[in-house]
């Protein structure tokens, strides 16, 4: 497999920001100025041993099936697919229309919440997404929660989250994970509320 590298700031600490399934690097702008601004040089792809590695969706769900690899000295899974199955009925086929039929209008009406950049950042996102990728998600019935942190990490939950409810929420904790619910946020945290995203994070980054 041939992945895109992009990579910005050049910090003394190094944060890997892993995005979607149906996203690319440009949905974490606002999130990469800010580590930037704190430090860090940001990389969207999987080296080992960083000092911070965020995972969104099934960027979490990457990051928490490579974390015994990579090793990150912390790590943050937001609103992660760990558990597909869970996806409310009819979920695959609004993401498919939401692609097919989407605009800066239908984007911005969707996310009222998102900035003129967040908008701009799915719609590039979108034209470049194949949309069989869904069809590998329908087939994800697996059970991928972790068992255990393999380093410190927090789990960031949207409120509601997309596939992880309060009993599995509960069952993280009993696991020994960091959870946190960012109140009022949707499934992209980082996109609805970037101020909330962080003050979440607090201690982590």
């Amino acid at each position: 497999m041939k992945l895109h590298l992009h990579e910005a700031g050049d910090g003394d600490r190094l944060a890997l920001l892993i995005h979607g399934g149906m996203s690319d690097h440009r949905t974490w702008h606002a999130v990469e100025r800010r580590l930037i601004g704190l430090g860090y040089r940001v990389v969207d792809s999987l080296p080992a041993g960083a000092d911070l590695a965020i995972g969104h969706s099934l960027g979490g769900l990457s990051l928490a099936l490579a974390l015994a690899r990579l090793r990150p000295r912390r790590a943050v899974f937001s609103d992660p697919g760990f558990r597909l199955g869970n996806l409310p009925a009819g979920a695959l086929a609004v993401m498919r229309s939401m692609v097919e039929t989407a605009s800066p209008a239908s984007i911005r009406t969707a996310n009222p919440r998102w900035s003129e950049a967040d908008v701009a950042a799915e719609v590039a996102g979108f034209a470049r997404f194949d949309l069989s990728f869904l069809d590998g998600v329908g087939g994800f019935e697996e059970d991928y929660l972790p068992r255990a942190p393999i380093v410190p990490t927090l789990v960031q939950l949207a409120d509601p989250s997309l596939t992880i409810g309060p009993t599995t929420a509960g069952l993280l904790e009993q696991r020994g994970f960091d959870v946190t619910v960012v109140p009022g946020a949707g499934h992209c945290i980082h996109r609805d509320d970037l101020p909330a995203f962080f003050a979440s994070l607090a201690g982590w980054v």
